[in-house]
């Protein structure tokens, strides 16, 4: 499964990072790599917490490319 990692610079430097596909999935970094990093592992738990609970994976739209895909939003 691959999803796509938005990111986004505030206003004081640190880097926030968010997995759309799964509500409430995001981090900050002092960079834009440890943002990443943090969100990536965030994620990991929070599928298998679900998988763990019988729950499934998050749903696939047609419409996106499903990678850890690098997209800036500002």
């Amino acid at each position: 499964m691959n999803l796509r990692v938005e990111f986004e610079r505030e206003e004081d430097g640190r880097w926030l990072a968010e997995i759309s596909d799964l509500p409430g999935v995001m981090a900050y970094g002092a960079n834009r790599e440890d943002a990443a990093v943090c969100v990536q592992a965030l994620a990991l738990r929070v599928i298998a917490d679900r998988l763990e609970h019988g729950e499934t994976a998050p749903e696939m739209r047609p419409d996106c490319d499903y990678r850890w895909g690098m997209s800036t939003s500002t």
